[in-house]
């Protein structure tokens, strides 16, 4: 009606991603980041891998304009730091011998998954500071020892910041590779060294000698049958180092059924059964490597299944980026080049934000050198801008 008044902004907390329907919070996701999907959020509740015995209470955070849902930010009270892969696990021990209470805390990321991405979904026209403000009531003035944002991309940190400048900002790395017009893997291994083309090209025929063979399966193509034997393989990672894997197969067979057009699987075959596997998701533009397992001890089978078959696979699909998960220098050497992340942390007490400020602080200079030193080691013959 002309001259009516537009409702105001409204904060609804959810104790479960299932009461917003779907579409409703799909209409705020882009196409290019499959975590932020309600099917997989659901997914880890439905489950059982997210919830408060898991020790990831879901209070995700909507915003209403009237019956618009207009903004969402994915939400959780920890009661631990596992599944998280920004370690804060010195900061919680140092309050709680200290006499403080660390946790709870609230938490807003991906649980189990370091994919850097979107974490607050608005709709055109809302104001995204008065958005961020609105929501950061909910943990600013609470009783929660402090609100963590994880894995967000370089322009909503920096919204983030200039809403809420007292944030702390800590530094971290991975690596990813992208696509600098090579065409083809030939052409990928063109741009390298040739110390590097050289010990890929043998890492690849080492698979291949010992008898080994790849397969890449996408979406419907996935059964059940593939689906099961690489839950074994992703248990037995975990099983490895004498701990419990933080996902169930229902997660696994909740996405098959919901989100297949998001999943990659590639399969290694040895005499004719299959013993390794490597389950990737995707979007329109990146490929997210995540799980992985084998039942053979393979020479480079790892490599092979978990990067060159990426790699392979964004090229031929056009896929410009590829995220291939948290850790290490091996991928460097194979084309991976470091990408810096920041996350963000409110402590409420301040004597605890002080330490934090100054660990954080001295933290980032290292961080820095480390990755100077980094982009220095790339392998490619010239620099690719």
């Amino acid at each position: 009606m002309h001259g009516s008044v537009r409702p105001a902004l409204r904060v609804q907390s959810l104790a479960a991603i299932d009461e917003v329907a779907a579409a409703r919070w799909n209409a705020l996701v882009g196409d290019d980041y499959p975590f932020l999907r309600h099917e997989f959020l659901a997914a880890l509740e439905a489950s059982g891998a997210v919830c408060a015995a898991s020790g990831w209470t879901p209070r995700h955070l909507c915003l209403w304009r009237g019956e618009q849902l207009v903004g969402a930010l994915p939400l959780y009270h920890k009661a631990h730091s596992r599944g998280e892969y920004v370690f804060d696990w010195g900061w919680a021990d140092a309050w709680e011998r200290a006499g403080g209470r660390y946790y709870p805390k609230a938490l807003s990321a991906i649980p189990f998954t370091p994919a850097p991405g979107p974490r607050l979904l608005l709709a055109p026209g809302i104001d995204p500071g008065a958005a961020r403000r609105h929501l950061a009531t909910h943990w600013e003035g609470s009783a929660l020892s402090g609100w963590h944002l994880l894995f967000a991309e370089a322009a909503e940190v920096d919204a983030w910041l200039e809403a809420r400048p007292a944030l702390i900002v800590r530094h971290g790395v991975q690596f990813q590779w992208r696509d600098a017009g090579f065409g083809d893997f030939d052409g990928f291994l063109a741009a390298l060294t040739s110390k590097r083309r050289k010990a890929i090209r043998r890492e690849r025929r080492l698979v291949a000698d010992q008898g080994l063979q790849l397969e890449r399966l996408e979406g419907e193509a996935i059964d059940e049958a593939a689906l099961a034997h690489f839950y074994r393989c992703y248990c037995l990672t975990y099983l490895e180092r004498g701990q419990r894997p933080y996902l169930p197969l229902a997660f696994f067979q909740r996405l098959r059924a919901t989100m297949p057009e998001a999943l990659l699987l590639v399969r290694a075959w040895l005499e004719g059964r299959p013993v390794a596997a490597a389950l990737s998701l995707q979007g329109t533009r990146t490929l997210y490597g995540r799980y992985w397992g084998s039942e053979v001890m393979a020479d480079s089978l790892h490599f092979e299944a978990c990067y060159y078959q990426g790699i392979e696979h964004c090229l031929a699909k056009g896929l410009t980026t590829f995220d291939p998960g948290t850790q290490g220098e091996h991928k460097l050497t194979r084309g991976f080049a470091p990408s810096r992340l920041r996350s963000l942390h409110h402590i409420a007490d301040p004597r605890l934000r002080d330490a934090v400020v100054r660990f954080c602080a001295e933290e980032a200079c290292h961080l820095a050198a480390y990755c100077d030193a980094a982009e220095a080691a790339l392998p490619f013959k010239h620099s690719l801008g």
